[in-house]
């Protein structure tokens, strides 16, 4: 229906997480309008993102230097990791203003109990880097609350207990929402809610 060119931008698009075929050529035809100016500040932006965007050989965050900001920091307490999916996962507990310890990004969760993409996340590098720094004194497991979560939580739990069984394992404590209701909480929420109680 389109040219070659911009179905393959569209195509290209549609590999972005929540982007779809209407959003995809809303984005295209965006760009076509509104001329080469737009479209080339959005070309360098991505040429500079190649360029200049490094992987943390330490907690393997994304940043413009090696070892990253946080990382590079020694006013941050080397004694804590707090073990992480994604990098914006960082961005949110660094917001919280209460944590002052290093990180560790694991670029995604285990899919399941059959464990197939462990080769593809960054959990070998942290169990080496347990191994080999003996300042760690806690590990804090802050993935998401769902079931690759859980998996890949438990999975961890039991590596870094078995290299070092004197760290101190924790979990962000979960509960109910203020305002919800009981009988509309899923078990895990809830149970999660009486285990950690005041």
């Amino acid at each position: 229906m389109y040219s070659p060119t911009i179905n393959k931008l569209i195509d290209a698009l549609k590999k972005l997480p929540g982007v779809g075929q209407h959003t995809a050529q809303r984005y295209v035809f965006h760009w076509l309008k509104s001329g080469k100016v737009e479209v080339n500040e959005l070309k360098n932006a991505l040429d500079n993102l190649l360029k200049n965007t490094k992987s943390c050989e330490l907690c393997w965050n994304f940043s413009d230097t090696n070892p990253c900001l946080i990382c590079a920091n020694p006013k941050r307490n080397p004694q804590q990791i707090c073990v992480v999916a994604l990098v914006p996962d960082i961005i949110a507990i660094e917001k919280t203003q209460l944590y002052n310890g290093l990180y560790h990004v694991l670029r995604g969760s285990l899919d399941g109990t059959d464990l197939d993409n462990i080769n593809e996340l960054k959990i070998n590098q942290l169990l080496k880097r347990i191994e080999n720094n003996e300042k760690i004194e806690e590990i804090i497991l802050a993935l998401n609350p769902d079931i690759s979560g859980e998996t890949t939580m438990l999975f961890l739990d039991k590596k870094i207990r078995g290299i070092n069984p004197r760290i101190k394992i924790t979990r962000l404590a979960r509960g109910l929402p203020m305002g919800s209701d009981l009988q509309y909480s899923d078990e895990i929420t809830l149970g999660s809610a009486l285990k950690n109680r005041i």
